[in-house]
């Protein structure tokens, strides 16, 4: 049913200022920008190795404009959305109905490149929000070939890029509410269910398409939290293959990063951007 996690929504006022912060955090070139004249938005895109990162920006009047103004208005910019691959929309739609999630029928979509004219067409599942316990969620099919959406090229060294995404992070105020929507309704598969008594949380761990969704909760209350408390979408964290060239490149850039340190996984070397990211809480992982 879902295949991957095809790409991540990060919602923002101004497209141009987006784009730039976004090519210097990535070390790369952006893929595409385009518009939805339909739905009153502009975006940017950044196809990495195993997804990409859709910059979305309100950019005319329209019902979506107006709910993402609102958002933008009452959170600021940041993490909006996940959407999750499908090979078939319609047999998707069915799924997830048979599942319990009141998945909307098939809708197609359609955007051009403004600078090449190139084309890419999908058709997009979407849920409810009371459905997804608050984050944007939905399904997509492209209708195009893989490289109408080119990969996002290098701006100077590769091994200072971001190479492509580890995991996502989702904060939950009720673990069990979510297992049961990203496990039992979205089908995804639970690699590890684990509380970290030393730091007050329990952790699950979703798999998809090689990209781990993290749902995150604290111990100690019930059920992970309020029953119908609202889950929020909140960082990403990026594969580098040389964390310590990433740094440098980001220091000398001018951007607020931390100093590499030993990460949470033996093996590995991590360091936090604390700026220019969008409002997306952002970590970056490579190789010890």
């Amino acid at each position: 049913m879902l295949v991957a996690l095809d790409h991540v929504v990060v919602a923002v006022r101004d497209l141009d200022s987006a784009r730039a912060a976004c090519e210097t955090l990535l070390g790369r070139r952006a893929s595409w920008r385009g518009a939805h004249p339909g739905l009153g938005t502009a975006n940017v895109l950044f196809r990495v190795a195993n997804t990409y990162l859709e910059l979305l920006a309100p950019a005319g009047g329209g019902g979506f404009a107006d709910r993402l103004r609102a958002r933008l208005d009452e959170a600021g910019e940041g993490l909006l959305g996940l959407a999750f691959g499908t090979d078939d929309a319609d047999a998707c739609a069915v799924a997830l109905r048979a599942r319990g999630l009141p998945a909307a029928a098939p809708r197609d979509g359609s955007g051009r490149d403004d600078a090449t004219g190139r084309e890419r067409a999908w058709r997009n599942v979407m849920l409810p929000a009371e459905a997804t316990r608050g984050p944007l969620l939905f399904a997509i099919e492209h209708s195009s070939p893989g490289d109408a959406l080119p990969r996002a090229e290098p701006l100077g060294d590769p091994a200072a890029a971001i190479e492509a995404l580890d995991h996502v992070v989702v904060e939950s105020g009720d673990l069990e509410a979510a297992r049961t929507l990203y496990g039992d309704g979205l089908g995804l598969r639970l690699a590890l269910d684990r509380s970290f008594e030393a730091r007050g949380l329990r952790i699950l761990f979703f798999r998809v398409g090689g990209i781990t969704v993290e749902v995150v909760g604290r111990l100690g209350d019930a059920a992970g939290g309020a029953a119908g408390s609202r889950d929020r979408l909140n960082g990403l964290a990026w594969r580098v293959p040389d964390v310590e060239a990433t740094e440098r490149r980001l220091a000398a850039a001018g951007v607020d990063v931390s100093e590499v340190r030993a990460g949470f996984k033996p093996g590995t070397r991590v360091c936090t951007v604390r700026a220019g990211t969008c409002g997306v809480p952002t970590l970056l992982i490579g190789p010890g």
